[in-house]
């Protein structure tokens, strides 16, 4: 299973408005009828159980929406371009530029990485009283684009943990259909499996989480890896190799590293399985690993993994332990995303910087505005200085300095200042 992908999103640019007039038969001045371009399509992230892992974002890292469509004459609208739909695993945090900006935890919930560019106006909307012949329209708004990190913890009801060779993916592979790799050596699991536990006609989802050792929270072996894992689960089995000099230290290792971790984690219910029992040494001293779970205030079973002997019990006790937890700690439901509307602080909507001998103009009103009106005509660019003087961007600009054929930048366009 691979838990980590980057991968670059962009969404689709707005169609271009159109410059038409209408042309009838016995009607000589019918005026601007020039559609809008449709709007691009957005890039969303969508929880799909039946994804895995980010294997595929791995292989193919570069996505793109559809732009929309170009306005056409009589004033038709252009086609919007279709959203491009990513599935994710559930348990994906999305990054970008190392911020969380979502979390993918339900079926079905949905996550706009990068939304599509507005759609530019056609020469319809230009007309006024002093100009009824306009050969103005807007360019396409370019679509969003961002490089995110995604990040997979998985989601399980119950996590297997436990020093390496305890005997983990051999007790999942006995009480459910995963079939992990098994070899009598460390670190034989170098990623987490999930498998499904059927209870009667109920189930549930544990996860093999791989070996961990002593310094894990730091760093050591492939500890950071996978301690992620166990945060997302609501029940620890704490698998035990009773057939080991001192079950005691080997407990207290791995609790020792929960709690560095992360606090919560020492607070998550646990069972401990004591594996290995059908080994004669193990066996023997049962009492006394029947009196350290009950010195540890947790419940205990005693399992054969590799013999498939009391795993049945012990699945049923994780069962009716994961009963409890869920009626007294219900998971919350997914959020919808409601919108929620307030003032924007007032403020300059733009500032004026010096980038390489040029000026730069930084604040989305002006750079849109410029992006999409300023290069598709004479008579364009001219509308486009009237609404930057409007602004106040040229005034702004004068007083930083700027003469006559300096350059000056709006986002991706560069333009000679002759205002």
């Amino acid at each position: 299973m691979i838990d980590r992908a980057e991968i670059h999103v962009r969404a689709g640019d707005g169609g271009h408005g159109l410059i038409s007039f209408r042309r009838e038969k016995f009607v000589p001045r019918g005026g601007p009828d020039g559609g809008d371009g449709g709007r691009g399509g957005d890039v969303i992230l969508i929880g799909d159980s039946r994804v895995n892992g980010l294997g595929a974002y791995r292989f193919k890292r570069q996505y793109k929406a559809e732009r929309g469509g170009n306005g056409g004459k009589a004033r038709k609208h252009g086609r919007n371009g279709a959203d491009l739909e990513l599935p994710v695993p559930l348990g994906t945090i999305v990054r970008r530029d190392d911020e969380v900006i979502g979390e993918i935890v339900a079926e079905g919930q949905r996550l706009v990485v990068a939304r599509g560019g507005k759609g530019g106006r056609g020469n319809v909307h230009f007309a006024t009283s002093t100009n009824q012949a306009p050969y103005i329209s807007e360019s396409g708004q370019r679509g969003e684009e961002a490089t995110l990190q995604l990040d997979l913890k998985l989601l399980s009801d119950v996590g297997l943990v436990g020093l390496p060779n305890a005997g983990k993916s051999t007790l999942l592979a006995a009480v459910s259909r995963a079939t992990p790799k098994i070899a009598d050596y460390p670190f034989t699991t170098l990623e987490p499996h999930l498998g499904v536990v059927e209870v009667g006609f109920e189930s549930y989802v544990m996860a093999d989480i791989p070996g961990l050792i002593e310094g894990a929270h730091k760093g050591h072996g492939l500890g950071l890896e996978f301690l992620r894992h166990i945060e997302r689960t609501r029940l620890l089995v704490h698998v035990v190799d009773a057939s080991r000099d001192d079950p005691a230290a080997d407990i207290a290792v791995i609790d020792r590293e929960l709690r560095s971790y992360a606090e919560g984690l020492s607070r998550r219910p646990q069972i401990v399985a004591f594996n290995k029992m059908d080994i004669p040494e193990a066996a023997a001293r049962r009492p006394q690993l029947e009196s350290l779970a009950r010195d540890l205030g947790r419940p205990c079973a005693f399992i054969s993994a590799a013999a498939r002997q009391g795993t049945d019990d012990l699945a049923k006790m994780a069962f009716e332990m994961l009963q409890r937890i869920r009626e007294e700690e219900p998971l919350p439901a997914a959020a919808e995303t409601v919108p929620v509307l307030r003032p924007q602080p007032r403020g300059a909507r733009f500032r004026i910087e010096r980038e390489d001998g040029a000026f730069r103009v930084v604040g989305e009103q002006p750079v849109t505005l410029v992006e999409m009106l300023a290069l598709q005509s004479d008579e364009s660019r001219a509308e486009t200085m009237r609404r930057l003087g409007r602004m106040g961007v040229v005034a702004a600009l004068r007083r930083a300095g700027v003469k006559p054929g300096d350059p000056v930048r709006f986002g991706d366009v560069e333009l000679r200042w002759d205002a």
